[in-house]
């Protein structure tokens, strides 16, 4: 099964920037459409961005337009989510998942390959 790592969150101010990162050591992600979601506490998970393998289309969600990029290098082997502009309510655990089937979807459950998640928390 591809196990995919999350890295780069953390605490950060309204208003402040991250950068995710999500990378596998043994499996090549080149062949997925990747996705990033989130979920905060009590609440469902939610996708926030997706991309093709290829890295050519994005999606996202309505909340995050704007804020956020998703992009890849499939040389590095690795996916990235820079958030921008950092809301409260952008506070959540983030999750990177693979879809080999490319559905370029945003609901979690079409996802199959998960990484263990990285704590975001936006607060002053």
């Amino acid at each position: 099964q591809v196990q995919l790592v999350e890295s780069g969150g953390g605490l950060v101010q309204p208003g402040g920037s991250l950068r995710l990162s999500c990378t596998n050591s043994e499996f090549t992600l080149g062949y997925y459409a990747m996705g990033w979601f989130r979920q905060a506490p009590g609440k469902e998970r939610e996708g926030v961005s997706c991309i093709t393998s290829m890295g050519d289309t994005t999606n996202y969600a309505d909340s995050v337009k704007g804020r956020f990029t998703i992009s890849r290098d499939n040389a590095q082997n690795t996916v990235y989510l820079e958030m921008n502009n950092l809301k409260p309510e952008d506070t959540a655990v983030y999750f990177c998942a693979a879809d080999a089937r490319q559905l370029m979807s945003l609901v979690p459950h079409d996802y199959h390959f998960w990484g263990q998640g990285t704590q975001v928390i936006v607060s002053s």
